[in-house]
């Protein structure tokens, strides 16, 4: 038997990477608002970012770019209609949903395109070779 040192953020650790990864259901069992897990990712002419969307059009994903923040919002509707079944668990999250990521200053906002496919929708983000606000050295005279 070994000891386990008690760690008291642990549990909130947890709970907040549940809610994180769209499973976040109290202990209760109470289910909580979820939100898509994305990968953002980064080459030399763009940025990515890859949402899972399952279950959800891609027609029913509002991509916004505003102010330099990219937002992703829509909702995945419950799919339960045979009203003969009882459920015994219900794990999949429903509801509305939104992300928003600030976008570096590199980024040719006039040019973002999206994709979708098998429940995956991807953000291109291309980059300008312009650097903004990108520091001077100024002499002293």
């Amino acid at each position: 038997m070994s000891l386990v040192q008690w760690n008291p953020f642990r549990e909130m650790d947890e709970l907040l990477s549940r809610i994180q990864r769209g499973n976040g259901r109290t202990s209760a069992g109470a289910l909580e608002a979820w939100a898509p897990v994305v990968d953002i990712a980064e080459s030399t002419k763009e940025y990515t970012v890859r949402a899972e969307l399952p279950g959800v059009k891609k027609d029913d994903v509002k991509i916004q770019v505003q102010n330099g923040l990219l937002t992703l919002s829509g909702e995945r509707k419950s799919e339960r209609e045979d009203k003969d079944e009882k459920y015994h668990r219900v794990e999949r999250s429903y509801g509305a949903y939104s992300r928003s990521f600030v976008l570096p200053d590199d980024v040719l906002q006039d040019k973002i395109t999206a994709d979708g496919n098998e429940g995956v929708i991807t953000v291109h983000l291309p980059k300008t070779d312009i650097k903004k606000n990108a520091a001077v050295q100024v002499k002293v005279q």
